[in-house]
């Protein structure tokens, strides 16, 4: 807890006091900005905190917990509905800071999308709360409304980049905007089989690596690049602990406002993880794969 608040405190004083109104924060009408009893790091390291908590619900979090053993950590605690009033304040400060704790790229980095789903399928009619902005669409393990959190990790576990778009989104679209500052080899699954992204990753530097249908021909591919298709178990692993030791998915939302700080909360809390899934290639792996 120290640690995140230190580094998470560190970094919002370093935001400048405006900053809100400089990126073009809300909707255009004046909302006076009186300091609050929590400040912004105060509230961004809660909503982190509860994505490790393993509570599945926000409100019995801060009710049963916070308030009851975290006091002495945060003597100005306000009310429940006040706190969620405030919350979508750290959205910004959430995705910069995610944003900042990206991991390094070292020439080996996985591609994948895990589906965001926001309501029932039997509800997706009755849904007002993501009308017109989520979409229903099919995956793996069938139809689901809501979104996709495209993902892309270096061998270490570590989040080099991520997109969330409309659930109905081709899993190749974001991939060129996500991987402009990396470089050396992207593994994907078969759902990134393009010939058009090979070729315009090619250009940026990227070599797009995939399996191949059971109706296309077998292709040569050096006996690493086959081991490391094999790996990308590694970027399945990281979306699981997302979706179950993490809280990004839930159908509970009454705001797609929370609905990003959710998950950007999500991803810091991931982030700030000592121990990831990690393939522990060394620096012979890591060699040969940049070669």
């Amino acid at each position: 807890m120290t640690e995140i608040f230190c580094t998470v405190d560190d970094f919002c004083k370093a935001l400048p006091k405006d900053f809100e109104k400089k990126i073009g924060v809300g909707n255009g009408t004046k909302v006076r900005q009186r300091p609050g009893k929590l400040s912004l790091s105060e509230i961004t390291t809660i909503l982190i905190l509860f994505q490790g908590s393993g509570y599945r619900n926000f409100k019995t979090y801060y009710l049963d917990y916070v308030c009851r053993h975290l006091r002495s950590e945060f003597p100005n605690l306000i009310s429940y509905p006040r706190f969620v009033y405030l919350m979508p304040r750290a959205l910004v400060a959430l995705t910069l800071l995610m944003l900042k704790m990206r991991g390094k790229t070292n020439g080996i980095a996985f591609v994948d999308s895990t589906t965001i789903t926001v309501c029932h399928n039997k509800r997706v009619n009755r849904n007002r709360v993501f009308a017109g902005i989520a979409k229903s669409s099919k995956s793996t393990m069938g139809w689901f409304f809501g979104f996709k959190l495209h993902l892309v990790i270096n061998d270490c576990g570590e989040i080099l980049a991520f997109s969330l778009t409309k659930g109905n989104v081709d899993d190749r679209k974001p991939v060129p905007a996500m991987v402009r500052q990396l470089f050396g080899k992207l593994f994907g699954d078969k759902g990134y089989l393009s010939s058009n992204l090979r070729e315009q990753l090619a250009e940026m530097g990227i070599m797009l690596i995939t399996s191949v249908k059971k109706n296309m021909k077998n292709k040569l591919m050096p006996l690493w690049d086959k081991i490391m298709l094999r790996k990308r178990f590694l970027i399945e692993t990281v979306n699981d602990q997302l979706k179950n030791q993490m809280q990004i998915e839930h159908t509970r939302h009454r705001s797609p406002t929370n609905f990003l700080v959710n998950l950007m909360s999500g991803l810091l809390a991931y982030s700030f993880k000592p121990k990831k899934p990690c393939l522990n290639l060394g620096f012979l792996g890591k060699n040969l794969s940049v070669a």
